[in-house]
């Protein structure tokens, strides 16, 4: 039996400075929909687009665990606009598996990236981000993630643990069905201390420094035949996006 640890949450009034102390948070759904402004519902309203994944076609391990889409954003001036579809790219200095590759995936769907919650939800979150590193925009990289058992195990970091390369990462789970695993671990990423959770309710947070922090999920099985775990990660960066500087 392995055991299972609770999500530490973090009371939304405690977030700056358990980010300034510890280098990450971990929010509740009703806390989450709070910071951004919205009723849960209109969170919950997202969920099925998670049905309507691509393939990911990049694994490196042969693997047909995660589909996925992937859309970019600015935030600035406490507006949101899309940015024109572009490729996702890390240096290999921070995804050794991955890392130098333009990764192109499908965009996320207008009903989703559209909506009223999406810009609340992603505008919260940055102004969250500029409390931390006050900047005039920050560029957001959008990631709809299912990973699921059809191989047996699933695999939501190949690449182990990992900094994502920009300045915070949020992961909000959307779904756990029919798994177990999928245990978040977070490190320092100079020291030696760490902690371990899941995540368990739909719309809970872990937003984090990721100069910082290193992070990783653990692998998913099923509990019966075939389970899934979807998730939504979004990235800030100040700088531009990921791959500006390579081209």
């Amino acid at each position: 039996m392995v055991a299972s640890f609770a999500a530490p949450r973090t009371p939304l009034d405690d977030l700056q400075p358990a980010l300034r102390a510890r280098g990450y948070a971990v929010l509740g759904a009703d806390d989450v929909a709070a910071l951004a402004g919205v009723p849960a519902e209109a969170l919950m309203a997202m969920v099925p687009s998670w049905d309507d994944l691509r393939q990911d076609r990049h694994l490196k391990d042969g693997g047909s665990y995660r589909k996925r889409r992937h859309s970019c954003f600015v935030a600035e001036d406490g507006a949101l606009r899309q940015a024109p579809h572009r490729m996702h790219w890390q240096s290999e200095d921070y995804n050794a598996l991955h890392g130098g590759m333009e990764r192109w995936f499908e965009p996320m769907d207008p009903s989703v990236a559209d909506s009223p919650a999406w810009s609340s939800l992603l505008l919260a979150l940055a102004d969250a981000c500029s409390v931390r590193m006050p900047v005039p925009r920050w560029f957001i990289e959008a990631h709809q993630f299912r990973i699921d058992t059809h191989d047996g195990i699933g695999r939501p970091t190949p690449e182990g643990a990992h900094r994502d390369g920009v300045d915070f990462v949020a992961v909000l789970l959307v779904n756990r069905h029919a798994i177990k695993g999928g245990e978040t671990r977070i490190f320092q990423a100079d020291g030696p201390d760490g902690q371990r959770f899941t995540l368990t309710e739909p719309w809970s947070l872990l937003l984090l420094d990721d100069a910082r922090m290193i992070h990783e999920s653990t692998p998913i099985q099923p509990v019966n035949d075939y389970g899934y775990r979807d998730t939504l990660v979004l990235t800030f960066r100040a700088n531009g996006f990921q791959g500006d500087e390579a081209g």
